[in-house]
């Protein structure tokens, strides 16, 4: 072989090497690129942990929010019935007797005992608590309390079965 010839075929083996040396290269660096991508049992479980600890902290705070707005609702709702119970009291000198109820809110019961009732309803529906129960009117003396028995729809009770009244609304 000439030396010309000699030359040309380590040319090659020197391509030849360098181009296997890219190749593995690259397939370390796909390799590598792969391996990152996982994470590891251990950060997994820190993850988790984590998580559990927000999830202890705020879980007790979102579940009673909504027996808490229920109440809130109410109270509301009460606040509306007492504005049509004030203005019935402002046309008629008193407030409707117990037996008559929210129901004189929406009718004139007695025209001899109410003359001055107004043209139009003072309420357009009886008033109803966030459970869907009637609310309770109570006429005592010159003053009236709301009533609504919660949850349990019965007198009395506890946490959010308890009787929700005006007099106690904020």
């Amino acid at each position: 072989m000439t030396k010309e010839t000699v030359q040309k075929a380590q040319n090659v083996n020197i391509l030849i090497d360098s181009e296997t040396i890219n190749l593995t290269n690259e397939t370390k660096l796909k390799h590598q690129k792969t391996v990152k991508k996982a994470f590891s049992l251990l950060e997994l479980l820190v993850v988790i942990l984590i998580l559990g600890i927000l999830a202890s902290t705020v879980v007790p705070k979102i579940v009673g929010a909504g027996d808490k707005a229920k109440k809130d609702l109410v109270c509301v709702q009460m606040k509306g019935a007492a504005n049509a119970l004030k203005m019935f009291k402002l046309d008629n000198g008193m407030y409707p007797d117990t037996e008559e109820g929210f129901a004189a809110l929406q009718s004139n019961p007695d025209s001899d005992k109410y003359p001055n009732y107004s043209s139009q309803a003072y309420l357009e529906k009886l008033p109803k608590d966030s459970w869907g129960a009637k609310m309770v009117y109570i006429k005592t003396g010159n003053k009236f309390d709301i009533i609504s028995y919660g949850a349990d729809r019965r007198e009395g009770g506890t946490d959010e079965a308890a009787d929700i009244k005006f007099s106690e609304c904020k």
